[in-house]
């Protein structure tokens, strides 16, 4: 039996003020080919899953915190006990807007690296209304800051 405990899976910091553990692929013992998941910790006030898409279905359910959901044209707020659907190759964009920690587990299917956790990692995502679609009105500014090197 393989168990994958998140008390020991180090994870992953991200400049736009999140932490990624893999839950099923990546650096998690589970390895499936069928799907990927993960727990994600959003920082109050802007921690944020920045503007991209990718390939794979996706869905993003909200464990606790409040935050802005972004998806194509649309953009809402989403709360913890809901989920949304992410088609493929749609731009979307999750904003933690509340003063407490947000938790997000993600699901997507196949399982694989998307490339947007590199182009974050490298500074080279693609800016909104410049090399992708623009964000909605209203919504949180997409974060594409390179991060500092040591």
């Amino acid at each position: 039996m393989i168990v994958a405990d998140l008390s020991k899976i180090e994870g992953r910091t991200f400049p736009a003020r999140r932490r990624t553990q893999n839950l099923v692929g990546g650096a998690s013992p589970i390895q499936v080919s069928s799907f990927a998941m993960g727990y994600v910790t959003l920082e109050p006030k802007g921690g944020q899953v920045p503007w991209h898409n990718q390939e794979q279905d996706e869905v993003y359910f909200i464990v606790s915190g409040t935050g802005e959901i972004c998806l194509g044209e649309e953009r809402q707020t989403i709360r913890a006990g809901q989920a949304v659907q992410i088609p493929p190759r749609v731009f979307h964009q999750l904003t933690n807007t509340g003063d407490e920690p947000m938790i997000m587990i993600y699901v997507y299917g196949p399982a694989g690296d998307v490339a947007h956790w590199r182009q974050e990692l490298d500074g080279t995502l693609p800016r909104a209304g410049v090399e992708a679609p623009p964000l909605p009105a209203g919504a949180w500014p997409q974060c594409t800051e390179k991060p500092a090197q040591a």
